[in-house]
């Protein structure tokens, strides 16, 4: 007989009674902050986020010297079917044998093992349900049942599940009764995980493989982890470049870069808030610090700076820009405080014009994202700027506010109104380039194409959620300039720029999108996108014609997937975020090339920039605390007289929901750098 191996086993003994960890405020800001629980999770990670959870699912009990694992959640017409899981294990379990002590407290509804888990989206699991037994494979929002059979049980009793992975072939047992047997290829290898719709305790977890399958399975881990290590030689390491110390003006992803006394010099500005009225809605920037990165002085400061953890982090944007907007050569800031508009002097800090944002004047009760059916304010408190080109100029220089999710306001660089557009929902952070190529930018907002002269041209067919974040651009060779984007439950999507949807894939609560050349070896760019809500931290890679490469679920949050020009080759790489563990640089394929070293540096936010003038990026780890700066630990080793300087997303319309683009560029290297870059 095949000795058996085990690969996992798990009773809970080695937690203390009470809550496993979570998130107690159920907020956004592990949509673009590494945000992890806090507290002992042992094997286990919890994927599912949910704004309309309240306290913990999870309760690790105790009763007669056993410890369970209990699932408190009932099921919630309002989350979309979720349904709380703990994963845990290795993606590269193939042929196993895994089981669970299981008692369904509500035996109405779905109680039991998953397996070959993927993600919380893509797995089989083995259920007790309804005085049946059933094996159902999960497939994004697809649910199909393979096999079903009677089989009595009580709310009372706990029954050991057993299911077999052989190939194709799954065998399930209750209490060493074959039960159910079915056949199905989709998912050929993955985790494990405890899932219940309603009430359930678990314990005795255990995970073993035969001999056979455990020898293949450590000649595949052996052969991969040499590839890694052999793709991971090619790249740069990262080295620590600068550390800047942010005293007590620190914040969390509310930064902007740029040169706010011209020449290349490079400052960051940095905001902290306070929140009024409602959560984040109606957040007001309390302390503007715009800071030197090459010695860390403070250039300027506004407003009181503040240690509290409620004025530094947000789960919104706040209204500010740093842009040339006089075209002067220096920057200027570009920020919304106390009711007003105004354009500052960067250098100094001081008002150069303002003007009083706009009334709120439109009925409470028939607009979106008013809480309470009623304005807070006279005055409209914006919730973000965007600098666009609506009027024609050689440059853009209008300044586009918003409110959270219902009106658009365009102004001129003089601060004069050129219009307002109010229709449905604005989304996040819209997106302005020339569509139709008369010179003026049109304006996509959520799913409305909105015209230069502030009409709407043509909306998507979709009434709900809203788009989080877009890119357009030319991602597929054989088609024209499209617009990629994602819209939470209503999915990834792709449409031509007439407004016509060419791809969607509801994949998840699509959070953040970018798109970069990711794949050399294949055509065109790649998109890649990642979730948050009810089902958290599923990153997808697409190819340029929307079709999935692959998907993977680390456990982590805060993944900012945004291309990286690291190595100068023409190809990026995606970046996670900072942390050692869950972080890093990863490549095309999916593997993590590039990991940061574990010098104590900042893992709450991650931005990439070209700091030093090498065409290269570097990456910008910090918290409310410290600043660290990585750049390469080697130079560029090209010698044909060129540099890849991809086109990426300008720095004066920075936003925690805007999509990343790289495109391709080549320029001609600089004989002599004997200038200044800051560093």
């Amino acid at each position: 007989m095949n000795e058996q191996v085990l690969l996992f086993q798990d009773d809970f003994s080695s937690f203390k009674i009470g809550p496993f960890p979570y998130d107690p405020d159920h907020s956004a800001m592990g949509e673009y902050h590494y945000y992890p629980v806090k507290g002992y999770t042992g094997q286990w990670y919890d994927p599912i986020v949910c704004t309309n959870y309240r306290g913990p699912s999870w309760l690790v009990t105790e009763m007669n010297g056993v410890k369970y694992m209990e699932q408190m959640r009932v099921r919630n017409p309002l989350t979309r079917g979720v349904c709380p899981v703990l994963a845990a294990g290795e993606d590269d379990w193939e042929d196993y044998e895994a089981g669970v002590r299981v008692r369904a407290l509500d035996t109405k509804e779905e109680t039991g093992l998953l397996f070959r888990y993927h993600t919380s989206l893509m797995h089989y699991a083995f259920y007790l349900c309804g005085q049946k037994a059933q094996i159902w494979k999960i497939e994004k929002k697809n649910r199909t049942l393979l096999a079903e059979t009677d089989y009595p049980y009580n709310c009372d009793s706990y029954y050991d599940l057993k299911v077999i992975c052989k190939g194709s072939r799954f065998t399930c047992s209750v209490n060493g009764e074959e039960v159910l047997e079915t056949e199905d290829g989709r998912y050929r290898y993955g985790k494990i995980g405890l899932s219940s719709y309603m009430p359930a305790q678990f314990t005795g977890v255990w995970v073993k493989t035969d001999r056979d399958s455990y020898e293949t399975l450590l000649k595949k881990r052996a052969a991969y982890q040499k590839r890694l290590a052999e793709k991971r030689q090619k790249y740069a390491r990262p080295k620590l470049h600068k550390v800047i110390d942010l005293q007590n003006y620190g914040a969390a992803r509310q930064v902007r870069f740029g040169h706010l006394t011209g020449g290349n010099t490079w400052y960051f500005v940095m905001a902290q808030h306070q929140k009024r009225v409602f959560k984040d809605r109606y957040s007001v920037i309390s302390c503007l610090t715009a800071v030197n990165m090459e010695n860390g002085n403070i250039l300027w400061q506004i407003g009181e700076p503040s240690e509290l953890k409620d004025n530094q982090n947000v789960t919104a944007d706040l209204p500010f820009q740093v842009y040339d907007i006089d075209n002067d050569g220096a920057d200027e800031v570009i920020v919304s405080r106390d009711f007003k508009l105004m354009i500052l002097n960067g250098r100094t800090g001081e008002v150069i014009r303002y003007v009083d944002t706009p009334y709120n004047e439109d009925p409470a009760d028939q607009i979106l994202g008013i809480e309470f059916q009623k304005h807070a304010f006279d005055r409209v408190n914006v919730d973000a700027i965007r600098i666009v080109n609506v009027s024609g100029n050689e440059r853009p220089s209008d300044i586009m506010i918003k409110d959270r999710y219902a009106r658009i306001w365009v102004y001129d660089s003089m601060l004069n109104l050129k219009w307002k557009f109010n229709h449905n929902n604005t989304g996040h952070f819209p997106y302005a380039y020339d569509f139709n190529g008369d010179g003026k930018d049109e304006i996509f907002s959520c799913y409305n194409m909105i015209s230069s002269d502030g009409k709407l041209i043509w909306q998507l067919p979709i009434d709900r959620d809203h788009t989080d974040e877009i890119i357009v651009g030319q991602f597929d060779p054989d088609e024209e300039e499209q617009i990629a984007i994602v819209s939470g439950w209503e999915g990834f999507m792709i449409v031509d720029k007439q407004g016509n949807i060419k791809v969607r894939d509801i994949n998840g609560h699509g959070q953040r999108i970018s798109t970069a050349n990711y794949c050399p070896e294949r055509k065109g760019l790649e998109i890649c996108t990642t979730t948050y809500w009810e089902y958290q931290g599923i990153v997808y890679l697409y190819d340029c014609k929307g079709n999935e490469i692959w998907h993977r679920e680390d456990g982590s949050n805060g993944n900012i997937i945004a291309p990286v020009n690291w190595q100068g080759d023409g190809t990026e790489l995606i970046l996670l975020n900072g942390n050692v563990k869950f972080g890093g640089m990863m490549d095309g394929d999916g593997d993590v090339v590039v990991s940061f070293p574990d010098d104590g540096h900042p893992d709450l936010c991650a931005e990439v920039i070209d700091l030093t003038g090498d065409k290269r990026d570097e990456i910008v780890l910090w918290d409310a605390e410290k600043m660290y700066i990585y750049t390469q630990d080697r130079a560029c080793d090209r010698e044909d007289g060129l540099e890849y300087a991809p086109e990426k997303y300008p720095h004066y319309n920075a936003s925690n929901y805007r999509g990343e683009f790289s495109f391709a560029r080549w320029v001609e290297k600089e004989k002599d750098r004997k200038g200044t870059y800051g560093f």
